[in-house]
């Protein structure tokens, strides 16, 4: 499944890496990033739903990086990143940016 996906957090700090995903499970995602999150790690990442509706919702997840590895992706150098999904929250569209902002760091 192919969802628009953006690394809000890697390690303790506050990032913002667009991707995709590639694959999602109950405890884990693999997505393509255009830059690689610490192996082992914490990562917090939103996977965007519902992209073509009248509201977004967005899935704000945390979890650890299990790996990262690069590889090319339409003519672009890319990493591919594997991490668990230990905790989520769903969140409005307009809510996030406020909800971003706020989010502890990780540890």
């Amino acid at each position: 499944m192919e969802l628009p996906l953006s690394i809000t957090r890697a390690g303790a700090e506050h990032v913002a890496v667009p991707g995709f995903t590639k694959n999602i499970s109950s405890s884990g995602v693999l997505f393509l990033s255009g830059a690689a999150p610490d192996t082992g790690g914490p990562i917090e990442y939103v996977i965007t739903l519902n992209c073509e509706g009248p509201q977004k919702v967005n899935l704000r997840c945390v979890g650890k990086v299990l790996r990262a590895e690069r590889t090319t992706a339409e003519g672009r150098r890319a990493f591919q990143v594997a991490a668990t999904l230990e905790r989520y929250e769903f969140i409005r569209d307009r809510e996030r940016e406020r909800e971003l902002v706020a989010v502890p760091k990780l540890g």
